[in-house]
């Protein structure tokens, strides 16, 4: 399913209800997810940015608004349609041992299997590509106690794109990756939402990365809530200064989308 479909979002608020009461992490937040270009979620710690990414995948209930794909309400979708509509890659590691990396994989294709779970040719197909397009083929035979962190996570990412959804939601994807890694998958992150068209969208802390990949930013903070806009845009409007410019010792280079730390700023 690679259709253009959008998530948009209007006045959502989230956050968690429980016995002692309603906490709301973010609110009055309407924006749209744009498929076809490559959306990195961006922002300080605990500001939500987990909470936003479980209530847009239905894994917690939104507090209020809506959540609309393909201009249809998120809540409106069966167990089986959103599972056919939204991949995720949450950064939880699969308690699973003795499973191969394929036999994993293969699990994206749950939503068309029906009851048996029986893969025919295309589904064995889909799962082939989609580790191949990942550059993990190599691995198929590997059973998952076996794969480093890295490894695992790209195994993950492979599962989603068996599902051949058209909307994919990452929690830190490069989290467990070495810099050479993150680039590469971030770079195949931007490329699959181009070429497929896909509503590709997740949160990262890293912030000079995401800023030399992604088409578009959102970027959550405690006091001005979430600004969106390109890289350039939100440079240019010293948004991106201001969130990185906290300490003294660290300066944002707008024309770079860069950071620099005056390390001799505390020298004996």
């Amino acid at each position: 399913m690679t259709n253009n479909t959008s998530v948009m979002l209007n006045d959502l608020s989230i956050g968690y209800r429980s016995k002692q009461g309603t906490r709301v992490v973010a609110e009055h937040v309407t924006a749209t997810i744009q498929s076809g270009c490559l959306t990195c979620l961006l922002g300080e710690n605990g500001v939500g940015k987990s909470t936003l990414l479980k209530t847009l995948s239905a894994f917690l209930p939104k507090l209020g608004g809506s959540i609309q794909i393909g201009g249809r309400e998120l809540e409106q979708y069966s167990q089986n349609e959103r599972a056919r509509t939204i991949g995720i890659v949450l950064t939880e590691k699969p308690n699973i041992q003795q499973m191969t990396a394929l036999e994993l994989v293969e699990m994206g294709r749950t939503p068309y299997t029906g009851f048996w779970g029986r893969l025919n040719e295309e589904d064995k197909k889909a799962c082939l590509e989609a580790m191949d397009m990942i550059g993990i083929n190599y691995l198929k035979d590997r059973t998952i106690n076996t794969l480093s962190d890295g490894e695992r996570q790209k195994v993950m990412i492979a599962k989603a794109l068996a599902q051949q959804t058209s909307v994919i939601f990452l929690d830190e994807p490069t989290a467990f990756l070495d810099y050479p890694s993150k680039v590469d998958m971030l770079l195949l992150l931007r490329r699959i939402s181009h070429e497929t068209q896909k509503t590709v969208f997740l949160s990262t802390h890293d912030l000079e990365l995401a800023l030399q990949v992604a088409d578009t930013v959102w970027l959550m903070t405690h006091t001005d809530g979430l600004k969106i806009g390109t890289p350039h845009e939100l440079a240019q409007q010293g948004i991106l200064s201001q969130f990185v410019e906290r300490n003294k010792d660290i300066q944002f280079d707008r024309e770079h989308l860069s950071v620099k730390v005056n390390c001799t700023a505390n020298a004996y």
